[in-house]
Order: structure tokens, then sequence, then C-alpha cells
């Protein structure tokens, strides 16, 4: 997730606080240890050091516009069947 080019303030917004705050520490932690593999000269994705600061950019507004209540945490919807779907259908 962290580090992917994939992740989206859509996506944070499902993540509840402790969570994201979770993540925050496993990405610092990763930025770190790619710092130090790019300083002994052992990194060999430097793009990955760019990746993984604008992810950590991302959480922090995340979890900042929350504390201003610009952003609320989007709770995922509940998945329907087809049988809960057909259901109303059925009684008509």
């Amino acid at each position: 997730m962290i580090g992917s080019k994939n992740l989206t303030p859509e996506d944070l917004d499902k993540i509840e606080n402790s969570l994201l705050v979770e993540e925050l520490r496993k990405a610092k932690e990763e930025l770190f240890n790619l710092r130090f593999q790019s300083a002994t000269g052992q990194l060999d994705a430097h793009g990955r050091l760019k990746a993984i600061k604008r992810d950590i950019a991302r959480i922090h507004t995340v979890i900042r516009e929350r504390e201003l209540g610009i952003r609320a945490v989007v709770a995922a919807a509940p998945k329907t069947t087809k049988k809960a779907a057909a259901k109303p259908a059925e009684e008509a």
C-alpha cells in the first residue's frame, strides 16, 4: 500500500485514524531505511524515495484535515449480495 502509485486520498479516507498513524510510522521507517541505503550506495530504485515521501505527505494531509473537520472518515459501505439485491423485486 505505502509507496505504491495507487495510493489516493480516497483510499486513505477508508482507514481509521489509529491505522493511519501506524501506516505513517511504517512509511517513515521505510524512508529512513531507503535513505540509509542511498547513503551507502546500495539503493537500486531511487524513485521509491519520492513515492514514500509523497505518501507520507498524503497521510499527514488527511490526518490534519480530519483534525480540522475538513475531511471525515468514510465508512466502507456494506457489500450487498445478489440475493439481497433481488429480494425487494420479489416482494413487489
